[in-house]
C-alpha cells in the first residue's frame, strides 16, 4: 500500500517585515510586508532591481519594525510563513497584510493556499499590490484580496507597455468590489498622451477609482538601468499632469515615496 504525502507548497521571499506604508491609497497605514521575489517586468526606474530573481535565502524580521533580521533558506513553506507572520502579528498593530515583490502574482498557486490560512489566522484585511499585468492570476485570488493598488506602467517611463492587460486586471478588480486604486510613476520625461490614455482607460471602468501620481524617486548613478538616467519631473509638469488628468477622473493625487522621506526601507 503506497501512502500519499502532501507535500506545502513554497513561496520564495525577500523578506518579511513590519513598516508604515508609503505609497498611494494606504499611505501613513502600518503594515505587516511579505515581500516576494521574482519579476517579470524590467521597468527603467525600478529601486527593487534585487527582487527581479529569487535568492538562496531572505531576510525575516523577529520584532516588528526593529529590523532585526535573521536569515533562512528560500524556498519557504507556507505552514513556515503563517507562523513568521503570526510572531510579526501583535494586538493591535497592522491595519493590513500587504503582499508586495517583486510581483506577487507570480505565486498565485501559493497565495490561493495561503491567503484563506493568513486572514483566519490574524483577522487582518489582505492589501495586493501589483504590476497590474496578470489578470489571470489576479482571477485566482479575488476572493481572498479586500484591496489592489495596480501599477499602471507608461511606455515612456517603465519601457513596458501593458495597456490591455491594465484595463483587464482593473476591470477585474472593479467587478469584485475591491477597494482599487492606480498608481502611476511619471518622470521627467513622461509623455502627456500616456497620461490621457491611462486617466480614459480608469474613467471607461469607473471616474471613482484614484489616481496616485508618484514623481519617481532618482536612482543613484552607481543603480540606474539604462544609460538614459530616469529623472525627476519639475513641479510645473506635475502640476499641468494633474490638471489634464482630472478632466476624466476627480481623484488624481500627487504622493512621493513617503517610506524613504522617513527612512522606512
Amino acid at each position: 500500500m503506497t501512502v500519499k504525502t502532501t507535500v506545502p507548497p513554497t513561496a520564495r521571499l525577500i523578506e518579511v517585515f513590519s513598516a508604515i506604508q508609503g505609497e498611494g491609497l494606504n499611505v501613513g497605514t502600518r503594515q505587516l510586508f511579505i515581500r516576494f521575489a521574482l519579476c517579470d517586468l524590467r521597468c527603467h526606474f525600478c529601486d527593487s532591481a534585487h527582487t527581479w530573481n529569487a535568492p538562496t535565502t531572505c531576510r525575516i524580521e523577529r520584532s516588528p519594525g526593529l529590523r532585526d533580521f535573521e536569515i533562512y533558506s528560500n524556498p519557504v513553506p507556507l505552514p513556515i510563513l503563517l507562523q513568521w507572520v503570526k510572531r510579526q502579528n501583535l494586538p493591535c498593530l497592522h491595519d493590513s497584510i500587504s503582499l508586495t515583490g517583486g510581483e506577487p502574482l507570480l505565486h498565485a498557486a501559493f497565495l490561493k493556499e495561503f491567503l484563506p490560512q493568513v486572514r483566519s489566522l490574524t483577522n487582518l484585511p489582505i492589501y495586493l499590490e501589483s504590476g497590474g499585468h496578470r489578470p489571470e492570476q489576479l482571477a485566482m485570488i479575488l476572493p481572498y484580496l479586500d484591496s489592489v493598488g495596480m501599477d499602471l506602467k507608461l511606455p515612456s517611463v517603465s519601457g513596458e507597455s501593458l495597456w490591455e492587460e491594465h484595463t483587464k486586471f482593473l476591470q477585474l478588480s472593479f467587478d469584485a468590489r475591491l477597494t482599487t486604486f492606480v498608481k502611476i510613476i511619471i518622470a521627467k520625461d513622461t509623455d502627456s498622451a500616456e497620461l490621457e490614455r491611462s486617466a480614459a482607460i480608469v474613467a471607461d471602468i469607473s471616474p471613482d477609482i484614484p489616481i496616485f501620481l508618484q514623481p519617481v524617486t532618482p536612482l543613484p548613478v552607481s543603480q540606474q538601468l539604462t544609460e538614459t538616467p530616469v529623472l525627476a519631473p519639475t513641479p510645473q509638469q506635475v502640476l499641468m499632469w494633474q490638471a489634464l488628468m482630472k478632466q476624466f477622473v476627480p481623484q488624481v493625487r500627487v504622493i512621493p515615496q513617503t517610506h524613504k522621506m522617513l527612512n522606512q526601507l
